[in-house]
Order: C-alpha cells, then structure tokens, then sequence
C-alpha cells in the first residue's frame, strides 16, 4: 500500500502503480473501471494493471466518480463513510434492503443512468474491453453493453465475498470471484460466466518464514518474541477499532498491532496505547510478514491480502452490511473465524494463531483471461464481436 499520490487523467492512482502504456499487444487496450471509495478496488484495479503490463497489455484507468456530476463524487463518497461512523444501523438496513428488493437497485441503475453519455466519451477509441472492480460501475457498464452502446466485453472483478444485487447488472459478460462460495452466489443471482480467479493481491502478500519475520518485526521495532495480532479496518480506519484494539489487549494472549489508516482521529485516541499503533502504512506485505494473525471488520482486500500471505484470520466487530455479510460467508467457508462477543476472544485468538494456515485453492491468473481475450479480439465466451 502507497499513501503518496500523483494526478492521473481520472483519478488519482499510486504512483508507480500503474504501469505506462504499451502498445504491444493487438485487440486495443484495456480500461479498468475503479472507485477512490476507501482502498480496496483501487488496489484491485492497480494490482490487474501491473500484470497486465507484463504481458504488454495498455491499460487505461478510470475512476467510477468521474462519470458522475462533480458534487456527487464528495456527497456519496463522505455520505458512505458518514454512514459508517455515525449511523451503522442506518448503512446495515440500506445494505439489507437492497439486498432484498430489485426494484430499489433498478431504481439505483435508473439514477446512474446520466453518468452513461459521459463513462464512453471517457474511453478510448481503441478500447477492447472493460473491467470493474467497484459495483456501481456494473450499473452503468451493463446497460451500456446490453443495449450495444459499448461492443466491447465487460468484466468485473467483486471485491467481496458475498454477492450483493448491485454487483449484478444484466450486459455484463463475466464475473471473477476468489472462492466457490461466492461463485455460487454468482450463479444463483442469474451471472452468466462466473470465472474462478486468484485474488488481486501482489505477490509479495506471501507466508512468512522465520527469517522474514525477524526482518519484518525489525524493520517496524516490533518484539521479537511473542505472538502478534495485527488489528485493521481499511484504509479509513472504519468501526469501532479502538474497542476491538482494547479488548484485544485484555485476552491477554497476543500483543495488538494496531493500524489506523488514514484515520488520524482513530490514532490520537489510541495515543499511549500500550499495544503498537501505526497510521497510513506503505509496506503491508512486510508488515503481515511480521505478524502471526489478523483481526479484520470488513472481510475484503485485508482478507484477500490475509489469505495470500498464509495468516490465520479473526473477523470481529465487523462492519454493519458487507462486513457482516462476508464475515458469514468467510465463516462458513472456513477460510476465518467469526467472533461474536468478547468473551470468546481470548480462546479465538490463542486456537486462531496456533492453527493451520488457512486453505485456499489456487485458481485462474485473471490477467491471463483478459489478455487472452484481448488477444482473440473475442468475448469472454470465446464468440467474436
């Protein structure tokens, strides 16, 4: 992760992150839709990029809000981490009901209908085909291809574990999920290509051996000894963090490693904090290299990055809506552990951090399918356009 920031033509993306455009590759390039809405799908898009530029593909980025008049960018954007902050209950019941009733996400899809014009205006000419790592851009892109306004095919990456309905958006040709579970929820809501893929994490996100660790737990002046709980929360530092640090302190089990993201409130109320507290932090992978477990709220990219580095991982406090959610889905896949109340903590944290790793089962490089349908100059189905 990189909290230093460059201007792009639409967004503002890592630098270094993005790889320069190449033209080597036939079939028009690639653009890869994204959201500067916490961290999780700009990351998703980045890592897809940085691949795709090693097979020579051209990527072009851009960001979901600037297809949207300029004042909706900030009113969805800080309305959502309101919700968050302020009114869990009130985000937990938005989530549910669009969960539960078509109509509502139709009439979502309908009030994006005025950002269509100016999403293909955004593209270029050559444009070969379409990725989406952020659910509402399906809401534009499908109905753009169903309808024939954009030929090229559509591809989405999902974020999640679970499958929400605005995910799904008849137009779009394939969707790329991370475990059978979530595939299964694909199918179920009427996906028509659900494509089972590694998670877009780097590779450095890997299982630590001794020596790494050491290294990792001296490069950030962590103990050498004892077992270490890295407590996260994305980049915003969402939840109730300073609960969980606590009560993560009190099991008496594990030393807390505590990270706040961007959330500088989050870390002046943790000050003397008698775990480890850390802000914005560029070096993750390392840091996960230093740590024996993880405790996460929200069940995306930190799992994602969790479950490539090998780390046993607790979801505890989750987030009203998508962390709850996937903490069930995650749960029952027996890919992490679902604590509900802190008396269970302790017991949780000392089985959780002497445990196995967790299985996950290598699948597709998606990389691999979208160069190799650029290539074809074929749909993901193989049928040419």
């Amino acid at each position: 992760m990189n909290n230093g920031w460059r201007e792009h033509p639409h967004a503002r993306i890592p630098p270094g992150t993005w790889p320069a455009p190449d033209h080597r590759c036939g079939g028009g390039g690639i653009v890869v839709v994204s959201a500067d809405i916490g961290a999780g799908h700009d990351a998703a898009a980045a890592e897809l990029a940085a691949r795709l530029a090693l097979d020579g593909v051209e990527v072009h980025h851009l960001n979901f809000f600037t297809s949207l008049p300029k004042p909706l960018h900030g009113m969805i954007r800080e309305g959502y981490r309101s919700l968050l902050r302020w009114c869990p209950l009130s985000y937990d019941a938005l989530f549910t009901i669009t969960d539960r009733s078509p109509p509502l996400v139709a009439m979502i899809r309908s009030a994006l209908r005025s950002a269509r014009r100016r999403m293909l205006m955004q593209m270029p000419p050559d444009t070969g085909l379409v990725v989406s790592t952020f659910p509402f851009a399906n809401q534009i892109l499908g109905p753009l291809r169903h309808s024939g306004r954009l030929s090229t095919p559509v591809v989405t990456y999902v974020t999640d574990f679970v499958i929400h309905p605005t995910w799904m958006a008849t137009g779009v040709d394939t969707y790329c999920v991370i475990h059978e579970a979530t595939q299964q929820q694909a199918a179920v809501r009427g996906a028509p290509d659900v494509r089972l893929v590694d998670p877009l994490v780097p590779a450095r996100y890997r299982p630590p051996t001794d020596a790494t660790r050491r290294a990792a737990r001296a490069q950030f002046t962590l103990p050498e000894k004892g077992r270490l709980a890295l407590i996260v929360a994305g980049s915003w530092g969402a939840g109730d963090v300073a609960r969980t640090a606590r009560e993560v302190l009190a099991a008496g089990c594990v030393t807390p490693v505590v990270v706040c993201g961007r959330n500088d409130s989050l870390r002046r109320r943790l000050a003397g904090f008698p775990g480890h507290v850390m802000g914005w932090v560029d070096d993750m992978p390392t840091l996960m290299q230093a740590v024996d477990l993880i405790v996460e709220n929200a069940g995306g990219l930190t799992c994602q990055q969790a479950l490539a580095a090998g780390l046993p991982t607790i979801t505890y406090r989750p987030l009203p809506g998508h962390g709850r959610a996937n903490a069930q889905v995650l749960a029952r896949a027996g890919l992490t552990t679902y604590v509900r109340n802190p008396a269970d903590l302790c017991q949780e944290l000392t089985r959780t951090a002497a445990s196995a790793l967790p299985a996950f089962t290598s699948a597709d490089d998606m990389a691999a399918i979208v160069s190799a349908t650029l290539r074809s100059g074929a749909g993901v189905d193989g049928n040419p356009r």
